[in-house]
């Protein structure tokens, strides 16, 4: 039988197209998978480690967990910040819910001293302070009745300093050290990057508060947090 040359063409050019268009959603995938593996490594190292003695206590009772692998900042002293991570919620003892992303930033993140704050984990522990932050785009200093205690590595003592607060921040940095200001930083989902982990439809509410969305790769972090 003899085929048509425009046939043989077409079929030629599908066979090359259908896997490169299949393999757009694998690499945007990974580039959000990689953030909550790294989300995953942050908590061990800080709910985990030995710098944050009262981190593990504090993550008890803890209604939320805010996690920021890696915050950039543009200046020593003074400058902007940026960065991106997940916000999860407990929705019941031993059970966390799927990951939500987040961008965090600021116009002046101060060090109280010089240093560059690489991780941080917040540990959300009343309901009041989880909704405020998903119910809108937070900032911190700027939330009514919703406190804020942020320790930096090395510091005891935690979970007296940290009182009736409704968050307490745990940071990570690298060099120098003594403490951080979060004063005028926010945090806002990026409901962009949810729905191209999870699918159309996926932001912070329905992920975190109605539960309609999951991803294997987001459970090694689900489980680790299930320790507590």
């Amino acid at each position: 039988m003899k085929l048509d040359r425009r046939t043989v063409l077409s079929g030629t050019a599908a066979a090359f197209a259908v896997p490169f268009l299949g393999s757009q959603p694998a690499r945007a995938d990974a580039k959000r998978q990689s953030l909550v593996d790294s989300c995953l490594a942050t908590a061990q190292k800080i709910l985990g480690g030995p710098d944050f003695p009262d981190a593990a206590k504090l993550m008890t009772n803890a209604r939320g967990v805010l996690i920021i692998p890696e915050l950039v900042q543009g200046g020593f002293i003074i400058g902007a910040a940026g960065g991106r991570g997940v916000l999860m919620g407990r929705n019941a003892p031993n059970q966390w819910s799927y990951p939500s992303f987040y961008i965090m930033g600021s116009g002046s993140f101060g060090l109280q001293a010089g240093g560059k704050v690489s991780e941080i984990v917040f540990i959300i522990r009343t309901e009041k302070g989880l909704q405020a932050i998903i119910d809108h785009k937070f900032k911190f200093g700027a939330e009514a009745g919703v406190t804020l205690v942020a320790i930096g590595a090395g510091l005891e003592g935690a979970s007296t300093t940290a009182g009736g607060a409704d968050i307490v921040a745990f940071a990570n940095s690298q060099g120098l050290f003594a403490g951080i200001s979060l004063e005028g930083s926010y945090v806002d989902a990026d409901n962009d990057w949810n729905a191209l982990y999870y699918g159309g439809g996926a932001n912070s509410k329905t992920i975190l508060t109605e539960q309609r969305f999951t991803n294997p790769g987001a459970e090694p972090l689900r489980q680790y947090l299930a320790k507590w």
